[in-house]
């Protein structure tokens, strides 16, 4: 089925709201700034207990808000600037409290360009700089400094599944179908960086296929795997990931060429997975959360995506056949991130404002 559709964190985190109440389907909703002055903001990870956050920059600074400060960390790794690389996502595994270990998704240099890599480093209590950082694992090199992708999920097994772009070569180059190659995939990595078969008679490694550039990556109540995707002049995605499954970029897409001519042949193809939904014109959707935590009335089980276009969040139903809500605010100028805290609240990077905030029921009048 496809449709078309045009915390327990201490108080000193926290900032008086900086906006009235935003109206939703679940009540009035506030918005809270946590902290501001980001420059490119990609990325953030919530800490346990009264630690704070970690948030990424796209130009290369990892920062933590602790205490209401923000530093910026040591010990990273070096990255490849230029286009849409730089650092980007940012993973706190479950098991922190015990590993004290955070990773990190980056381009670095490689042969022929560029490559989106991933590494772990140690964060240890006060510390001012990752220890022992290093690489694990790198994708194949390119030339164009787009398309990079680069958001990832841990499953309850503790497995990491990466999705990346496929680099931006347009809709005559095939590499996010050629399954010798790690553009346009969803790849299965252990902790440790190894390539895991998950998916019978594909590669090593390669969980699915066919992907343009992913931008936002979450799992629901029962692990299952869903992914926002950019298109091409309309055509953007959101996927339920099945094990195996080719989603088509670029021999089908919703979207065109932006010369306005039509991608591949058509819209559907034997063998090839289709979109559960798809938006045209396009929105741009960065970040994704799947709604678990109870903290909106009647909204778990929903997604939510940002827009880096639209300047809004759009929450999806799917009890309700994936209908939209549209939640607009000057807050959400290019929501490039959003997750859902611990208390049940949804926080979420803006890089039109270089901000992070907080959005949660208002508190009711007295």
């Amino acid at each position: 089925m496809r449709w078309l559709l045009a915390s327990a964190f201490p108080a000193a985190l926290s900032a008086a709201p900086m906006a009235a109440a935003l109206p939703s389907s679940a009540g009035e909703l506030s918005i809270e700034r946590i902290t501001d002055g980001l420059t490119e903001p990609w990325a953030f990870g919530f800490l346990p207990g009264a630690e704070g956050v970690l948030i990424t920059e796209r130009g290369g600074r990892l920062l933590w808000l602790r205490d209401g400060q923000l530093s910026a960390l040591g010990g990273l790794p070096q990255t490849a600037q230029g286009g849409q690389g730089g650092l980007l996502d940012l993973l706190v595994p479950k098991d922190f409290t015990r590993s004290r270990e955070v990773y990190l998704l980056y381009s670095a240099a490689a042969p022929g360009g560029s490559a989106i890599t991933l590494g772990r480093g140690r964060l240890d209590v006060g510390s001012s700089a990752l220890s022992g950082f290093v690489p694990l694992w790198s994708g194949d090199g390119a030339s164009a400094t787009r398309h990079f992708g680069a958001r990832m999920v841990e499953t309850a097994e503790g497995h990491l599944l990466v999705g990346l772009g496929d680099r931006g070569t347009g809709p005559g180059g095939q590499e996010a179908q050629d399954l010798s190659l790690s553009h346009g995939k969803i790849i299965a990595l252990s902790r440790a960086g190894a390539a895991l078969a998950l998916a019978p008679g594909l590669p090593r490694g390669v969980l699915s296929y066919g992907h343009r550039n992913i931008q936002g990556a979450a799992l629901d109540a029962e692990g299952t795997l869903w992914v926002s995707e950019h298109g091409a002049r309309g055509g953007d995605e959101i996927n339920r990931i099945r094990r195996g499954g080719n989603y088509g970029w670029p021999v089908i897409s919703y979207g065109r060429n932006y010369t306005g001519t039509k991608i591949g042949i058509g819209t559907e193809a034997p063998g090839m997975e289709q979109p559960v939904l798809y938006w045209d014109p396009s929105i741009a959707p960065s970040g994704l959360v799947v709604l678990q935590g109870g903290g909106f009335a009647g909204w778990n089980g929903s997604l939510l995506a940002g827009s880096l276009k639209a300047d809004h969040i759009v929450r999806l139903d799917p009890k309700a056949g994936f209908a939209q809500e549209v939640l607009r605010a000057p807050e959400m100028a290019r929501v490039r991130d959003l997750r859902e805290a611990p208390d049940g609240s949804l926080w979420f990077l803006s890089v039109g404002r270089g901000a992070l905030y907080r959005l949660s029921p208002a508190a009711p009048s007295r």
